[in-house]
């Protein structure tokens, strides 16, 4: 009986049948529901609300008309608690606070994840969300401001308050609706894919341009991580002299051999930190077609994230991929770059960009313009959302970084596994990550476990 009135009543809000229903069929339909079976889910409390709002109120002489007048008490009394059961389902509070999880010296020198910033989402239902992708503490005012009080559904609406700021907030708070609807985001969003395929970014201690790492370590590097079933490894293109990355991926081709991805990053700016200067184009020019001829998959951010016409020229003048996009907040800057032609392939980031949401967003957006779209990534227990939104659109690939050589990522995030209640962070199968069964962003999180190792109790 649930099923059939669950099923009628959602085929009369499609065809617009409603006025057709009877007052005495929809509460019936609704009693049958609400005290035979139960109200199993947030969905079918929502369903016949909806019913009951669209449906004239039944007076007093109408119900002693009808053929129910006998049951008028039995049927009113759960359409009253029912109504107090769907009110918006407010956030009560936010914290951010440190974790820091003990290692050991050689641990943490090897590079080891071990501490994190945990963004909590508390709501009136005990229902909480959590991430661990940030943000730092002094959004916290922001946050509260922005979300406090508020419906924990209204995604859209917390992001047009700001919300965008703060992506790895925005997981927590789709962490707590995932884990209220029992599914995880990726299919809330109409997701169904059920792996993405990871790549790995590699850089090495010491100086970051990489310039003090020969090229066969970074060969025997790709071969471990293609030894252990991943598919693909990126490098920072950042060597003083520029055509010296091209001599590294012609010597990682080698030993690699041809079924494996090799993808390098510029990073737009961001060598000026170690004195060097943005590339002209005819730098750009030359470095590509050297990685191009060498087997290279993509060359991402080879000018400043500003100079869309720079990029297109690129992308349009050589074969290899030029990707972008890590630097962008919300979306209008993906917009320049899908007028502009800027990259071949879209790389929001993950919580730089405004969040699961945007993501979803960019993707869409690029999808109408057959641009591909890739996040950009990171590591351990931040990179739940991530997969989450990669899955939501169907990505081909996740990146997986920063990954400190020579540790593998189950190597370099195992520390984390204490703060889980589960015995794996994410699942690794067949150079795949498996979409996580958990609701929400996809993590057991243990909250004795985060007490334990909290190192900020004032926030």
């Amino acid at each position: 009986m649930h099923c059939v009135s669950v099923c009628l009543i959602r085929q009369a809000k499609r065809r617009r049948l409603l006025a057709s229903l009877s007052k005495e069929v929809v509460l019936s339909l609704f009693f049958s529901v609400a005290t035979k079976t139960g109200l199993h889910s947030a969905r079918e409390v929502y369903e016949i609300t909806r019913i009951l709002e669209m449906t004239p109120r039944l007076s007093r002489r109408n119900l002693l008309a009808s053929s129910l007048a006998a049951a008028s008490a039995a049927v009113l009394k759960p359409v009253r608690n029912l109504a107090a059961a769907v009110k918006p389902i407010r956030i009560v509070d936010v914290q951010l606070f440190d974790i820091d999880i003990p290692v050991s010296k050689a641990e943490h020198d090897a590079g080891v994840n071990h501490e994190f910033t945990v963004a909590k989402i508390a709501t009136d239902v005990g229902v909480d969300g959590y991430s661990f992708a940030g943000p730092t503490h002094d959004a916290l005012s922001d946050l509260r401001q922005i979300l406090v009080g508020k419906d924990l559904f209204a995604i859209e609406q917390h992001l047009r308050n700001g919300l965008y700021h703060w992506g790895g907030a925005e997981h927590a708070v789709w962490d707590a609706i995932g884990k209220i609807a029992g599914q995880p985001v990726y299919r809330l969003l109409g997701g169904s894919q059920e792996s993405v395929r990871p790549y790995l970014t590699c850089v090495w201690k010491g100086n970051p341009d990489q310039s003090h790492v020969p090229y066969q370590q970074q060969a025997e590097m790709a071969l471990r991580i293609k030894k252990a079933g991943f598919k693909g490894m990126k490098i920072r293109a950042w060597r003083p002299r520029p055509l010296a990355d091209v001599e590294a991926c012609a010597e990682i081709r080698a030993a690699v051999g041809p079924d494996f991805y090799l993808m390098f990053d510029r990073t737009a700016h961001f060598p000026e930190t170690v004195g060097q200067k943005v590339w002209d184009y005819e730098t750009g020019l030359a470095v590509a077609q050297g990685l191009e001829k060498s087997g290279a998959y993509w060359l991402e951010e080879p000018f400043g994230r500003d100079d869309y016409q720079s990029n297109a020229r690129l992308a349009a003048g050589v074969e290899i991929l030029i990707t972008g996009g890590e630097g962008y907040i919300a979306l209008e800057p993906f917009r320049q770059c899908i007028l502009q032609s800027s990259y071949k392939v879209l790389q929001p980031e993950g919580v730089g960009c405004g969040g699961i949401f945007t993501c979803r967003k960019v993707a869409i957006m690029a999808e109408g313009f057959h641009v591909r779209c890739i996040l950009h990534g990171t590591m351990a227990l931040m990179l739940a959302g991530y997969i989450q939104a990669s899955l939501a659109f169907g990505a081909e690939w996740q990146e997986l970084a920063i990954s400190t050589p020579p540790l593998l990522p189950e190597e370099q995030w195992a520390p984390a596994l204490r703060v889980l209640k589960s015995k794996q962070m994410f699942t690794l199968e067949g150079g795949e990550i498996q979409a996580p069964l958990y609701p929400g962003i996809g993590l057991d999180t243990d909250e004795e476990a985060l007490l334990r190792f909290r190192v900020n109790r004032t926030a």
